[in-house]
């Protein structure tokens, strides 16, 4: 879909949505699948399109697969990569030893097996014709969700596995995808690393790509471990400050962050000038359903930071361990509050 036909403040959704109680457990982050064989992959595909016809009802101008397909947002991934032990996994701190999990080991070369994720992207592009989004997890973050027991090196571990999701972002893009969007919630931990080679790793990832290029940066799922974690940050989270200005610099052409009830200065926007910002204007921390007017608010107050043209309401974060009727609400809000912002800043 032409950029041209978009209106003002387009809206989207970070990427995951909560699974049916019929796919896999719900309000779960690393939710068992109900079943498997055949009958798994159509309820995988069921619940994909479901999912995409909520976004087109709720009003969404980009939709996504709701990743449906994928038990967890890097797992989903590393399943389709040879070189990786998924029997004998090992407890392991993830995000700093924010929590533990327990995680596969990196044992041989990285290769991917095939294709990753075709099925899902090639149901939603035939199913829909709005703009398309897909997401996949970034160099780093699958790095800091892994256990090293080969490479030996963060970095080169980091770029090898940036090769493989260049791979799978290419044939994305010629699947009929819009926006390629790499997740990177490492991003806001390991600053320093981030902002050096874990940018260089990302434009790796997207090297080649004729289609938008996007990361998303938050804070985390609203699980407790990241509620408990964001009460340590002080009344000002900065961590941006040390990533959009190579960000800004990069290739990477859109920027997901978190806003809405966050502590994030907003004015640290304006390091990002020159990107697509997608604002977060839609808490993934609490049931509580925004009302068309604090979207629209939220929109106003990155306005000061972000040139109309370039602002994409959004959510802070996945929506995965949220009720779906909560979930459904918020796409709600997410749509009126945009429709609602273009009447009242004249866009």
């Amino acid at each position: 879909m032409p950029q041209s036909t978009m209106p003002a403040f387009p809206t989207a959704v970070a990427g995951s949505l909560p699974k049916p109680a019929w796919l896999a457990e719900t309000q779960k982050l690393w939710p068992q699948w109900k079943s498997q064989g055949d009958e798994l992959r159509q309820a995988k595909a069921d619940a994909t399109l479901l999912w995409i016809k909520a976004q087109e009802d709720a009003g969404l101008d980009i939709v996504g697969d709701g990743e449906q397909a994928r038990q967890h947002f890097v797992h989903g991934f590393l399943e389709q990569v040879e070189g990786i032990d998924f029997e004998n996994k090992v407890k392991m701190g993830i995000r700093n030893n924010r929590y533990n999990a327990m995680v596969p080991q990196v044992v041989a070369p990285l290769r991917l097996r095939g294709r990753v994720h075709a099925f899902e992207a090639q149901l939603a592009r035939a199913h829909t014709k709005k703009k398309l989004k897909f997401t996949l997890p970034g160099p780093m973050t699958i790095v800091d969700t892994v256990a090293d027991s080969f490479y030996g090196d963060r970095v080169k571990m980091a770029f090898a596995f940036a090769e493989l999701l260049n791979q799978e972002a290419l044939a994305l893009q010629a699947d009929g995808v819009d926006i390629i969007q790499f997740d990177e919630p490492a991003f806001n931990v390991y600053m320093a690393e981030a902002a050096d080679w874990g940018v260089r790793a990302l434009e790796r990832a997207a090297r080649g790509l004729a289609c938008t290029t996007a990361v998303h940066i938050c804070y985390g799922y609203g699980i407790q471990a990241n509620v408990d974690w964001k009460q340590t940050l002080g009344d000002e989270w900065r961590q941006y400050e040390a990533v959009f200005p190579a960000l800004a610099r990069s290739s990477i052409q859109q920027v997901s962050l978190e806003c809405f009830h966050s502590h994030v200065p907003p004015d640290l926007m304006r390091l990002l000038d020159g990107k697509d910002v997608m604002v977060g204007v839609i808490d993934v921390a609490s049931d509580v359903v925004e009302t068309p007017e604090q979207v629209a608010d939220t929109i106003g107050t990155a306005l000061q930071f972000v040139a109309r043209e370039r602002l994409i309401p959004c959510t802070n974060c996945g929506l995965a361990p949220m009720s779906r009727e909560v979930a459904l609400a918020k796409l709600d809000a997410l749509a009126k509050g945009a429709a609602l912002a273009r009447q009242r800043y004249g866009a």
